[in-house]
């Protein structure tokens, strides 16, 4: 069959081209859609059409490829659709020739560029009526026209769009006060939770690929840190996780040391993986419109479908202008029904997060495993309206139902309008963990690749106190977690929430030990008046140079169990697994300026990487010596500009 090609032309649309390649079987049209730049569109509805009817219809994969297989000869219209891009069409005349892949390349709409920044410049979304309709839709009838060209006075629209990316970027991030060093003799004890959320990396790494230095308080040291796994012994005896470890001279200041804490949870094989009720509540207001936000969620959710065991069940709730229930508790044997319900979310109206919370959670309750994992995994840009009727309220709610069994994690995505702190804050009173999906490569190492950890909770308000020996410590810091400090007492409180460590996750701390005898700059107090300070007992004159206690949960349970580890006074030779971590410390510390660097450079930071990087299967430390290169390079920028000179 001879396949005619002739590019019919739909809005701003790129024309498709033929491209040589092997011929495909009789009966099979194949092809790849494609952005402005020649990159593959995941995720794209591609529809073959005979006349005004839809024959059937697919889906690209990640590699933006299609296929129609049994495709009777005849005249077809194959049409592309994706959020943030118009359509495009193409012709194709089948006859008795052997039939070429086709190409549809899609140019990224400025209609629903500009709608979803008017969107998020207007409180409520309304400008003139409800901005953040389907892409390619035309404006609202009393909108302002769009100049596009400097020509009449009027403003280009990349010129446009530059200026509105600053305008209106509302990225908001807590400040962070780092932690600072404690005499031993003042307080021996440094009491913290746990923290498995990696979102901070992916978005420091979104920052760098984009060509910027991320923010300072966008830097949390501890989710760069646990981004990667370390080859930490296995737990034993059925216990939720093992406990390693490790002391050397720190690399930053010789003279001072390094100290490791490492917990490996347990992992688990696909077969002992628990049934999986997982509700996403997906928000789909028109700020959601770009390829980055709303379509790269798209496409991970299909990839986790595919995945999907007869005993798992998934929803999906989506909330805008209203909130509503497009996919009710489906097993994941209907995989098709599953697949369709995706395909079909659109973009589009203002945003309001309440009802569809609450919704989420009803849908979870109704389908509740009891020996299953129950999970609301929210998506958004940040676009948020959490009112009930207020901020607090949204987390007694969500308080209330972690206890009930239904934890909630967070995804975040796209650029300009993230709300890191608010999401961080949500995923944490929900038990669940805070992903910042900056790619498809990173949505499917949350969702698929590393399931267990992101969603099988073996051990959950899991917290860490380690009490300094005075002989052997003047002082002592804990590199990161400043959001994650508890007070002492809090260790031995029940009621008190902590972090949740999954299925084969590790955890990592670290922290800068100063031995005695060695200058510490702490700031210091004035001589007690009426006590003295307390002296070390007998057991300080152990070879001991701290003391390491954790109290966790059992995933159901709620009462904690207490595990103690004496670490020795031994400083040893820096391990692959002590070696790496304190490469991403140091990374962490200079993104961050922190006057606690000392002698590290972009340099040392990445000969600690590549001497340390140990075994990398998937890839991730080798890019992370690829972006402390970046990193170096744009500080080296910022050193140089015209700004910095003034």
């Amino acid at each position: 069959m001879r396949l005619l090609l002739s590019a019919v032309v739909v809005g701003l649309i790129a024309v498709g081209s033929l491209q040589v390649a092997n011929p495909t079987p009789v009966g099979i049209l194949t092809g790849t859609v494609v952005d402005g730049a020649g990159s593959p569109v995941a995720g794209a509805t591609v529809e073959l059409r005979v006349g005004p009817r839809v024959d059937r219809s697919t889906a690209t994969d990640t590699k933006g490829e299609f296929r129609f297989e049994n495709v009777a000869s005849g005249s077809y219209e194959v049409h592309a659709r994706i959020a943030g891009f118009d359509p495009v069409s193409m012709r194709v005349v089948v006859d008795d020739k052997p039939v070429t892949p086709i190409r549809l390349a899609m140019t990224q709409s400025p209609v629903a560029r500009s709608q979803a920044r008017v969107e998020k410049s207007v409180p409520g979304g309304v400008m003139g009526g409800v901005v953040g309709g389907l892409p390619g839709a035309p404006p609202p009838p009393n909108a302002a026209p769009v100049a596009v060209g400097a020509g009449g006075g009027g403003m280009a629209y990349d010129q446009m769009r530059a200026r509105a990316s600053v305008a209106f970027n509302t990225e908001a991030y807590d400040k962070i006060d780092e932690n600072r060093f404690h005499r031993v003799t003042d307080d021996p004890l440094s009491t913290f939770s746990i923290d498995v959320d990696t979102a901070s990396y992916s978005n420091v790494r979104r920052f760098l690929n984009q060509g910027a230095l991320p923010p300072a308080d966008a830097v949390r040291v501890e989710e760069l840190v646990n981004y990667f796994r370390f080859a930490y012994k296995d737990s034993q005896d059925g216990a939720p996780f093992s406990v390693t470890t490790e002391v050397s001279a720190c690399p930053w200041n010789p003279r001072h040391r390094l100290a490791l804490v490492g917990l490996q949870a347990r992992r688990l094989t696909a077969e002992r993986t628990p049934p999986r009720n997982l509700v996403f509540l997906l928000d789909v207001s028109g700020s959601m419109t770009p390829p980055d936000k709303l379509p790269l969620v798209k496409t991970a959710m299909r990839m986790l479908a595919d995945t999907l065991n007869p005993a798992d069940r998934v929803a999906i709730v989506v909330y805008a202008g209203a909130s509503g229930l497009v996919l009710p508790s489906t097993p994941g044997s209907r995989k098709a029904d599953i697949q369709r319900a995706i395909a079909d979310l659109q973009p589009g109206g203002s945003t309001n997060g309440a009802a569809g919370i609450q919704l989420a959670y009803d849908i979870a309750s109704l389908s509740f495993l009891k020996e299953g994992i129950n999970r609301v995994i929210l998506a958004t840009d940040g676009d948020f309206n959490v009112g009930v009727t207020s901020q607090g309220e949204l987390i007694r709610l969500i308080e209330e139902k972690r206890e009930k069994g239904i934890f909630l994690s967070v995804l975040g995505v796209g650029t300009g309008n993230l709300k890191d702190s608010t999401m961080e804050k949500l995923a944490d009173k929900g038990n669940g963990n805070y992903a910042y999906l900056d790619s498809l490569h990173e949505a499917r190492r949350v969702l698929i690749a590393e399931a267990g950890a992101t969603l099988v909770t073996v051990a959950k308000d899991v917290k860490i106190q380690v009490e300094f020996n005075p002989r052997a410590v003047g002082a002592d810091k804990l590199i990161g977690y400043e959001n994650r400090i508890l007070q002492h007492q809090d260790f031995n409180n029940d009621k008190k929430d902590a972090g949740e460590i999954g299925a084969g996750h590790t955890v990592t701390a670290l922290y800068e030990i100063i031995p005695p005898g060695e200058p510490i700059e702490t700031g210091g107090v004035d001589p007690l008046k009426y006590q003295e300070a307390s002296k070390p007992n007998a057991a300080a004159k152990s070879d001991e140079l701290m003391t390491v206690k954790l109290r966790f949960k059992q995933p159901d349970g709620d009462t904690s169990r207490l595990i103690s580890v004496a670490v020795r006074d031994r400083v040893g030779e820096l391990t692959p697994n002590l070696g790496f971590a304190a490469a991403v410390a140091e990374f962490g510390m200079l993104l961050r300026r922190s006057e606690f660097k000392g002698q590290s450079t972009w340099s040392t930071a990445q000969d600690l990487a590549r001497r340390y990087r140990g075994d990398d299967p998937d890839g991730y430390r080798a890019e992370f010596v690829r972006l402390i290169d970046l990193a170096a390079a744009l500080d080296a920028q910022n050193m140089t500009s015209p700004q910095s000179r003034r």
